[in-house]
């Protein structure tokens, strides 16, 4: 059995010494780019291996590419091979803020076309709350060849396929930001306050039951089609401040059984880089 949206906790203790698995550990504070490998390095879940969300699971920003452009597939699959993600390896993402890094990972893996990678539900604390162990030392690699193959999900869309569609019915635009920022308020991450026209506002925290673990299917898939309104999923493209935190709604969708939507990979941070493009 493979797990390809979540995974409990007390099914990563059961299967946390099985060599076909491997779990990587994803903390990020964007504030401090730093902090998530010195918390890795007093502690994470034993076996788990870190990457970064700059260095590992971004590309290098050029000013007008966003904040967190995506990485290069060749580069992405050599680091995942590196520490050992094969072709049959079940992958466990894990954070400590409810996802948000966690699943921009889980996304990356699906755009690679691999499809057997789960977020841990509920992250770092879940595993804490049930007993889990922590530990200080870094597993040893067996580095693997990972092969890419064709996106799980249908491919990113650019700035360019947002713009074409702004006046049309054929996208429906969710931004996951929280409703201050997506109102341009309190906006002290990017040099411009707002959203991009059309756009609805679906923060990714609503996903979450109080705990931090996803809500039920059920729920999700009501809230959801109050958020879709009408349109297709197919139609919906996931946007947020850098292409992280967008992710989160996309694997939300997937768990509400309305797979089909995409992600715009560049979101505000590029999308508001080029003064040309109107803001709301």
């Amino acid at each position: 059995m493979s797990y390809t949206t979540l995974v409990d906790a007390a099914t990563l203790k059961a299967r946390l010494d099985d060599p076909g698995w491997l779990v990587i550990d994803c903390r990020h504070q964007l504030a401090d780019p730093g902090w998530g490998e010195r918390a890795y390095a007093e502690g994470h879940i034993p076996g788990a291996f870190f990457l970064h969300c700059d260095r590992d699971l971004s590309g290098p920003p050029t000013g007008s590419n966003g904040r967190h452009p995506l990485p290069r597939r060749e580069v992405l699959a050599e680091r995942l091979g590196a520490i050992g993600v094969g072709p049959e390896t079940q992958v466990v993402a894990y954070d400590d803020a409810q996802g948000m890094i966690a699943g921009r990972l889980w996304w990356l893996l699906r755009w690679l076309g691999h499809d057997r990678v789960a977020l841990l539900d509920g992250g770092l604390q879940a595993w804490l709350d049930a007993g889990g162990a922590m530990a200080a030392e870094a597993p040893t690699p067996q580095p693997v060849t990972f092969t890419t193959g064709a996106s799980v999900d249908a491919e990113p869309v650019a700035a360019d396929y947002v713009l074409e569609r702004l006046e049309t019915p054929n996208m429906h635009l969710v931004d996951a930001r929280s409703a201050d920022r997506y109102r341009g308020e309190n906006e002290t991450i990017d040099p411009v306050g707002g959203h991009i026209p059309g756009a609805v506002n679906r923060f990714f925290r609503d996903n979450l039951r109080p705990d931090g673990r996803f809500k039920p299917a059920a729920e999700l898939r009501a809230e959801w089609l109050a958020v879709l309104a009408g349109a297709l999923p197919e139609q919906v493209v996931h946007q947020c401040g850098s292409g992280v935190s967008g992710c989160h709604n996309l694997l939300a969708m997937e768990l509400a059984g309305l797979p089909g939507s995409r992600l715009y990979a560049g979101s505000w941070s590029e999308w508001c880089a080029d003064r040309g493009r109107p803001v709301a």
